[in-house]
This record gives C-alpha cells, structure tokens and sequence, in this order.
C-alpha cells in the first residue's frame, strides 16, 4: 500500500488522520514540524504528504511544501488548514500543492483527496515508465532537414497555449513531440497526462476523460477521477482521438469549448484548465470529409498541425537512432555493447521501415541482445530484418535495368524522375504533399518536373 507522510504540529490531528489510513491500509508515518518532516521525507520518501499549513518554528508549512517540490517534483502535497484564507490556498497551489483541505477534517475529504492524489502520482510514474521503456526520456534524436523543422515547430508553438494536432503514421514518435511541447511550456511543471483513445472500451469514454462518481453505474463503487482533471493546470493528450466515436467526439467538443466537465453521476459542473494536444495516425482532413469525424471538433483541435515524418524519409537520422537506442538497452540490461559495423548500419537504410521509429528500436534491442559483445554487419542486421522488405537506397535498377554506359546527366535525370514520381504517388497526385516528403519547396517540385516533362497534376503529359 503507499505510505503517507502526515506533517501537522497538533498530536491529535496525527493520531486521527494516522488511524483512518492506517485502518484504509496506508503505511503512515508523522512528523510533528517542517525540520522533522522534511528529514523523515529524505528518509523514507513517502508516496504523498499530508501538510499542515502553518506550524511554529522557523519554517511553515509553505516553506516545507517549496523545499518538497525542489527535492521531490513529482511528489503529491496536500495542504490543510483550519486558518488560512483565499490568498493561502492560491499560493499554496501556485507552489505545487495538488489539493487543500481546510479543518476540521472530514474522513471522506481526506480519503477523497489523498485518492485523487495518489493517482495522479501514479499517472506521472506510468509515464516516467514508458518514456523510459520506448527510449523517449532523452531529446528528439536526430539532424535531419526533417527533424530540424519539427525542433523549431516545437520551439514555436511550445511557448503558447494554442492546441496542436500531431500527425504521422504509427511509431514516428507523436507521443515524444506531444511530450517536447509539454516540456518546453510554461505548464512545464504541471501534470502531463496521455489518453489512449483507442484503448478505451466504448461504454466507458465518458468515464475515463471525465470521471464518475460512486454508484453511478454498475461496478463503481468508488469514485474515479477523470483523465481531465488529472490534468488539470498542465497538459492533456489524446492520443489516437480519429478512434472516438461519434457520440465520445460530441462531449469531447463540449468539454473543450466550456473549459469544464461532469462527472458520470454528478451534477456539478467542474472548471478545468487544460491544454489539448491531440495526435493521431488517420488523416483526419479525410476522415471530416467522409463523415467518420466531427468537422467542428476538428477544427478546434488543429489549431497547429504538425505532421511527424517517417523514418524512411529521413535515413540519415538512422546512425543517430541506432546509437542511442543501443546505448539505451546497455544502460538498462547492463549487456556487453556490441560492435555496430558502417556496413551494419547502412544495411539499415535499404529497409522501408514500415513500423517507423518504434520497429527500429525493437530491431536495435533484438540485435543487441542476440550479438552482445560481437560485430554486427549486414549479414546480423539481415537475420532480423523481415525477407522481402528490403530496398536499395542507390538507383541501382533504373528503368532500362544495369547501365554502365549511361551519360551522368541522363542517369540522374532518370533518378530523379523516378523519385518525383514515386514521391507523387505516395501523396496521391498533391504536389504539396510530394514536395514535402522530397525536403523541397512546391515551385521548386514544379521546376523540376517540368524540365523533365512530367505532368502535373490535372494535365496530360507534354
């Protein structure tokens, strides 16, 4: 069970509140002033304290919740007192206080809000947990054009408020930009809380964005706190939200142009603030267009769209990605590293890469782990590759096959017409699009294509 930490001057207050969470099941310890309570803090390093306000000696309860915060940023406060006024309870929550409670205490208030706490905590570890799993507690790895164009769209939008929709096909890492933009804000300190929207049982959507109270329906005998208020001052992401249904997109506009939601059960609206970012894989432009999404919520979602490129259109981020991920898996398997050959490495660029960043990594662990210790070349790196998914990153096969007698000028002017129109099928005719996946601007694709009597899209061929 976790363990609480109550910090309270009044012997009284401890021996009560101590015997409710110890009769809960909660490990409980006390202090009696700020010097003892941040001493047996260090100690023991509860999973969330119980602090009084204002405390004799030289250090008050505000100044213990500072000094809390420095040494423990992701440890839950609550803050209660029988004297303080609205002034008090601001700073308190300026400072990083997560509830405040005044006295005298009620058993349901402290229950309710050491239980809204604790989970959050647990939110916050959850995600400490993850990152570190997928190899996202770092920066976003790589110098590409590409890359460097998602640095500075982040740089840029960070800052702000504005909601952003990220965009990109699965494993490009829209969780990690979603998480950089967090980091980057001014909520920087605050919650930073990810719902799989696709993951979530279609009769239980409202639940888990919005709570519910005890008895609402069948099965909650508790009440829950929704994935809103869990985020509530910091930063909310929706993670596949083109999987919510009709009837889950409706109340998600509701809640995001109130600034406020209902428990499932309540009857009280509860003001939230919250910034929305929203990712996922599906074009949703298309999706509005066939009916599958709400035009009015997706326009409120896509204030900044940002789109994630996929690995096979930056494979000069690959030397990058496998270094780090190699040297991640020997920080957490303590594996003798193995030796990454250019010949290892380059076989890694004539592979499309379907599964993106997230199938690199697990291909970088898996070789990792099979040659701990040993060279990997391109023999290694073709055992783990699936057979037939591999491509030749050199116009090895032009369209007249294997020729050595070429011209230069000819031999590149066919490459690269195989290029635009590779590029071009891929976006589906938009120029846009294929200029974008080609690291080029659009006048630019319309130049070349033209030099090579190509046909735009809408004409016939010249």
């Amino acid at each position: 069970m976790p363990s609480i930490l109550i910090v309270d001057d009044e012997p009284n207050i401890r021996r009560m509140v101590g015997a409710l969470l110890g009769a809960e099941g909660y490990e409980v310890r006390d202090a009696s002033d700020a010097a003892a309570g941040l001493a047996r803090a260090v100690e023991y390093e509860p999973d969330l304290v119980l602090l009084d306000l204002m405390m004799p000696g030289p250090t008050d309860g505000l100044e213990l919740l500072e000094q809390l915060r420095g040494r423990f940023p992701d440890l839950p406060v609550v803050m209660m007192s029988g004297r303080a006024g609205l002034a008090d309870a601001v700073k308190a929550t300026r400072l990083g206080a997560v509830n405040f409670l005044e006295k005298p205490l009620t058993p349901e208030g402290v229950l309710l809000a050491l239980a809204s706490a604790l989970e959050l905590r647990q939110a916050r570890r959850e995600r400490s947990a993850l990152r570190a799993d997928l190899g996202l507690a770092g920066e976003l790895v790589g110098d590409s054009p590409a890359m460097r164009s998602v640095r500075e769209m982040i740089a840029r939008v960070a800052p702000t408020d504005a909601r952003v929709l990220i965009g990109g096909e699965s494993g490009t890492g829209k969780e990690l930009v979603a998480s950089a933009i967090h980091a980057q804000s001014p909520r920087k300190d605050k919650p930073f809380v990810r719902v799989n929207c696709a993951a979530i049982p279609r009769d239980l959507v409202e639940s888990e964005m919005f709570g519910h109270e005890r008895g609402a329906f069948t099965g909650a005998t508790d009440r829950r706190i929704g994935r809103f208020e869990l985020a509530h001052t910091g930063t909310l992401l929706l993670d596949e939200v083109g999987e919510l249904s009709a009837e889950a997109q409706a109340k998600l506009l509701r809640a995001i142009e109130a600034r406020e939601i209902e428990r499932v059960g309540g009857g009280k609206p509860i003001k939230v603030d919250v910034r929305i970012l929203a990712a996922s894989n599906r074009d949703l432009a298309r999706e509005v267009r066939e009916g599958r999404f709400r035009e009015d919520l997706f326009f409120r979602i896509n204030v900044i769209p940002m789109v994630i490129p996929p690995l096979r259109e930056r494979p000069g981020d690959i030397a990058a990605l496998v270094s780090h991920f190699a040297a991640l898996h020997r920080r957490r398997s303590g594996q003798a590293a193995p030796q990454w050959t250019q010949a290892g490495v380059d076989a890694f660029s004539r592979y499309r890469w379907p599964g993106n960043v997230r199938e690199l990594a697990n291909i970088v662990e898996r070789l990792s782990i099979l040659f701990a210790g040993q060279p990997i070349g391109a023999t290694e790196v073709a055992s783990v590759i699936p057979a037939g998914e591999q491509t030749s990153a050199r116009p090895s096969a032009l369209p007249d096959g294997e020729r050595l007698d070429i011209a230069l000028a000819d031999a590149l002017d066919e490459y690269e017409g195989l290029l635009i129109t590779r590029a071009l099928s891929a976006a589906e005719g938009v120029v846009a699009e294929a200029a974008r996946r080609l690291q080029t601007d659009r006048p630019n694709l319309y130049r070349r294509m033209k030099r090579l009597g190509l046909a735009t899209p809408g004409e016939g061929a010249p």
